[in-house]
C-alpha cells in the first residue's frame, strides 16, 4: 500500500511533538492515484493489529478494512477507494496482551471550543472558562466521552494520560488551537471517575506530567492526579436562601462566623480518621445552630498536597479537597447549611502556589504562572511561587477561580487570604524590585483584586468578600470607584493584637495599658472590620484563648466571657475559630479534633451557654449591628477610666431610641454604686451579664432594674449606680 503521509508529518506523530495531531490521524479525504478516497490513520503502539470497521446505516454499507503498519513504527493506515465522503467507524485492535477491542478513534470529532470562547480567553475576559477548560463529560453525535482542554503555549506537544491508555503520552496527543495556547482534545468513551494527567512536552524536550490546573476533583493525597468529574449534577434546594440572600445587606446585619479547620474540628475516634462532607454537614450544622452562629468560615478546602500547610498551598484552584469526599458531597454540605440557615465561607489563596513539580509551577516547561523573575516571583519564606498577575491568562485563571466557587458550589463568601503579600513588592523580602513608577506597590495585584471584588458582586448579589490584611494600606473596604480595593470587608488584625495583648495581663497592670482597648476606636469606621480571633491566634506557642488569659481557673473563664462580650459589642462583625467558644486548654493542632470532652465539665459547658446566648442577644439586637460602619452607632460612656479598669459605651440602632449600655469591667473587684451617664430617664434592665451564675460567674448582678437619675454624668442628661460584677461585661436596655 502506498502510504499517504508526508514523511516530516510522520515523524512529527511517532516521536510525539506534533502541535495538531488531527491534521495527520484521524479520517482524511486524499487523491488516491488520481480519485478520491478516504485514509483512516492511527498511532497504535499498543496493536499488534487492527482494523477499521465502517459504522454505516446499511444502505452504503463498506467493508471492514486492515490497517496496515508503516514499517519500523506504531502507525497504521488504511483506505478506502472510491470513498469521497466520511463515514463513521471504530477502530478493532488485537492488543500486545492478546485481546481484541473496539473502540472510536478520538481524532474523528472535530474541534469543540468555539471561537468566541477562544477569542475571550486569549483576551483574557473569559470570566467562565471553568466551562470549557479542564475535563468535561459531555456527547458529541451521540456519542458519550470527556472534552480535556489545558493553556500551555509553550509546549511541543501536550497529551492526555492515564489508565485508559496506559499513561503512554504518544496515545493521545492533544490538537493546539490557533494562537490561544490552548490544547483540546475529546476523548470517546470515557466518564466520570477517570483519572488522568497531562503529559507536555517542553521546548527542551524535557517532558513533565502535570495535574490538571482546572481539574474539579483529584486524587485522596499522596496521589496527585486529577479525576474527571460532572459537577452539575447537584439537584440544589437552597432557592429560598439564594434569594433571601440577594436581598440582603450584611454591611447592615448580624454576622457572627464560627472559622472551621474541617481536618480538625472533629475526627473519627477510630484511627483518627476524617468525617466526610456529608458527616460533616450534619454535625457541624446542629453544633452552629445550637451556638447561633450567622456563617461558617472553612480554612482552605481547594486541593491542597500537605496537610501541614492547613489549605493554604493549593494545588486545586477548582476542586474542593479529596480528604472529606467527592464534590457532589461539597455541594451537599453547603446546600445542606443553607437550608438550615447558615451561611458559607471559604478561605481562597490567590498569593501564592507551591512547588509541586506535578502543579502550576514551570506549567509547560516556562513561567507561565508565576512571575519569571524570583525578586517578585518567590516568596521565599512559604517556599512558594508568586502568580504572574499581569499575565492576562493568569489574572483569567484567578478570577475564574474566585467566580467558580459562588457559581459551582454557591459559596456566600470568599475571604482573601494574605492581601498584603499581594500588593507589596517588598513584602518579606530584603531586595525591593519596584513598580513603574518606583513604588513598592505590586498594581498589578491591585487591579487584579478590584476586578474581583467587581466581579463578584455583579455576578452573585449578596455574596461578600474580606481581606486578611494586615498592614494600613487605605481603602480595602471601599469601593472601586471611590479608589478602594473593593473589599466588602477586611479583618481587623490591629484591634485583634492589641486587645489579647491587654487581655493577657495581669488585671492589676491592665490600668497601664487602658490605651490598647480603646485606641481601636480612632480608626473603627475607616475600614468595614470584621474583628477576628482566627486560627493564625491559637498556633506556634501563642497558646489558646483560655490559656492567655491570667488568673486561676475561674478568673480564665471569666476573662474569656468578658473578652467575647466586650468583642460582641464593640463595632464590626465578628469572627471565632473552633474551640475558643467551649475553652480549649490545648493550642491547636491540625492533625487530632478538638479536645470535644472537655464539654462535659460545668466550666466548658457554661462557656458553651454564654457563646449561644451571646449570639442570640446578639443578632436580636439591631443597635449591635445596623450601624456597624458609622459613628452615629457607637457612643462613648467613659473610655477612660483607666484607673478602675472600666469601659463603658452605648450602641445605637438607626431608629435612635433602640440602644443598649454596655458596662465592662476588666478587674477582678466588684464596683459597686458605680455611676454610669445614661440618655434617658426611664428604668433600664441588666439583660445579660457574663457573671451569671448560668454562665459559672459569681451571679453578682444589678436585679430588677435600676431607675436613672436626673444626675448629668459624662455627658449624659441622667445617671445611674450599677454594680460592675469581677472580670465582667454587662448589657443594659431601657425600659420605657
Amino acid at each position: 500500500m502506498q502510504f499517504t503521509v508526508p514523511q516530516d508529518q510522520l515523524y512529527r506523530i511517532v516521536y510525539a511533538y506534533h502541535h495538531d495531531p488531527s491534521e495527520v490521524l484521524g479520517p482524511h479525504v486524499v487523491d488516491l492515484n488520481g480519485a478520491p478516497a478516504i485514509s483512516v490513520r492511527a498511532f497504535l503502539p499498543s496493536a499488534e493489529e487492527a482494523w477499521v470497521v465502517p459504522q454505516t446505516d446499511g444502505s452504503t454499507a463498506l467493508e471492514p478494512q486492515p490497517l496496515e503498519r508503516q514499517e519500523g513504527t506504531d502507525f497504521f493506515e488504511a483506505q478506502f477507494p472510491g470513498q469521497s465522503s466520511i463515514f463513521p467507524y471504530k477502530l478493532r485492535v488485537l492488543g500486545k496482551d492478546g485481546e481484541w477491542r473496539e473502540e472510536l478513534d478520538p481524532y474523528a470529532f472535530p474541534p469543540l471550543l468555539g471561537d468566541l470562547d477562544l477569542y475571550l480567553f486569549g483576551e483574557g475576559n473569559h470570566y467562565h472558562a471553568y466551562e470549557k477548560l479542564g475535563a468535561h463529560v459531555m456527547e458529541v453525535t451521540g456519542v458519550k466521552g470527556v472534552l480535556f482542554a489545558v493553556w500551555a503555549p509553550n509546549a511541543l506537544r501536550v497529551s492526555v494520560v492515564g489508565d485508559f491508555n496506559g499513561w503512554d503520552g504518544r496515545r493521545n496527543p492533544m490538537r493546539v488551537r490557533g494562537g490561544t495556547g490552548v490544547w483540546e482534545l475529546f476523548l470517546p468513551g470515557l466518564d466520570e471517575g477517570t483519572v488522568y494527567k497531562y503529559e507536555v512536552k517542553t521546548q527542551y524536550d524535557t517532558v513533565l506530567l502535570k495535574a490538571d490546573p482546572q481539574a474539579f476533583y483529584s486524587e485522596m493525597r499522596p496521589k496527585t492526579a486529577s479525576v474527571v468529574w460532572n459537577i452539575d449534577k447537584h439537584a440544589w434546594q437552597d432557592g429560598a436562601w439564594m434569594a433571601q440572600r440577594a436581598q440582603s445587606n450584611l454591611l447592615e446585619g448580624p454576622m457572627s462566623i464560627y472559622e472551621v479547620h474541617l481536618a480538625s474540628w472533629m475526627r473519627v475516634p477510630e484511627g483518627n480518621g476524617y468525617l466526610s462532607y456529608r458527616d460533616l454537614a450534619e454535625k457541624l450544622c446542629d453544633y452552629v445552630k445550637q451556638e447561633r452562629y450567622t456563617h461558617v468560615e472553612l480554612l482552605p478546602i481547594t486541593e491542597y498536597p500537605f496537610d501541614g500547610s492547613w489549605g493554604y498551598q493549593v494545588t486545586g484552584f477548582f476542586a474542593p479537597t479529596s480528604r472529606f469526599g467527592n464534590p457532589d458531597d461539597f455541594q451537599y454540605f453547603v446546600d445542606h447549611l443553607h437550608q438550615n440557615g447558615i451561611g458559607v465561607i471559604v478561605d481562597w489563596v490567590p498569593a501564592h502556589f507551591p512547588k509541586n513539580d506535578y502543579g502550576l509551577v514551570n506549567f509547560d516547561g516556562s513561567a507561565l504562572y508565576e512571575y519569571a523573575d524570583d525578586r517578585i516571583g518567590e516568596h521565599k519564606d512559604w517556599g512558594t511561587k508568586v502568580f504572574n498577575y499581569g499575565r492576562n491568562e493568569v489574572r483569567q485563571f484567578l478570577l475564574n477561580s474566585a467566580l467558580f466557587w459562588l457559581d459551582k458550589y454557591h459559596i456566600d463568601g470568599l475571604r482573601v487570604d494574605a492581601v498584603a503579600a499581594m500588593i507589596y513588592l517588598d513584602y518579606a523580602r530584603t531586595e525591593r524590585l519596584p513598580n513603574q513608577y518606583g513604588g513598592r506597590e505590586n498594581l498589578e495585584a491591585i487591579s487584579l483584586l478590584r476586578r474581583m471584588n467587581e466581579l463578584v458582586y455583579a455576578e452573585h448579589p449578596g455574596a461578600v468578600t474580606i481581606a486578611e490584611e494586615s498592614t494600613a494600606f487605605p481603602m480595602i473596604s471601599r469601593p472601586t470607584y471611590l479608589g478602594g480595593l473593593g473589599f466588602t470587608f477586611k479583618w481587623n488584625m490591629g484591634w485583634m493584637h492589641d486587645t489579647l495583648d491587654y487581655m493577657s495581663k495581669d488585671p492589676i497592670h491592665r490600668k497601664y495599658h487602658h490605651q490598647k482597648l480603646t485606641f481601636g476606636l480612632m480608626y473603627a469606621f475607616s475600614e468595614n472590620f470584621v474583628l477576628a480571633i482566627s486560627h493564625d491566634e491559637v498556633v506556634h506557642l501563642k497558646r489558646s484563648l483560655l490559656d492567655k488569659m491570667p488568673g486561676d481557673m475561674w478568673q480564665k473563664f471569666a476573662n474569656v466571657r468578658l473578652y467575647l462580650g466586650f468583642m460582641w459589642t464593640h463595632p464590626g462583625k465578628k469572627l471565632l475559630f473552633q474551640g475558643q467558644d467551649f475553652g480549649q486548654w490545648m493550642e491547636w493542632n491540625e492533625n487530632n479534633s478538638l479536645d470535644w470532652h472537655l464539654t462535659q465539665y460545668e466550666p466548658h459547658q457554661k462557656l458553651l451557654r454564654w457563646m449561644s446566648d451571646l449570639n442570640g442577644f446578639y443578632q436580636a439586637e439591631p443597635a449591635l449591628w445596623e450601624l456597624d460602619y458609622d459613628w452615629t452607632g457607637f457612643q462613648w460612656i467613659d473610655p477612660n477610666d483607666w484607673e478602675h479598669s472600666a469601659l463603658s459605651y452605648i450602641r445605637l440602632a438607626k431608629n435612635k431610641q433602640d440602644f443598649v449600655i454596655v458596662a465592662c469591667n476588666f478587674t477582678p473587684v466588684v464596683r459597686e454604686g458605680y455611676r454610669l451617664g445614661v440618655p434617658e430617664n426611664c428604668t433600664y434592665k441588666e439583660v445579660l451579664n457574663s457573671d451569671s451564675q448560668y454562665y459559672y460567674g459569681s451571679n453578682v448582678g444589678n436585679g430588677l432594674g435600676l431607675q436613672a437619675q436626673e444626675l448629668n454624668w459624662q455627658s449624659q442628661s441622667y445617671s445611674i449606680e450599677v454594680t460592675l460584677p469581677p472580670l465582667s461585661c454587662i448589657i443594659l436596655k431601657p425600659q420605657r
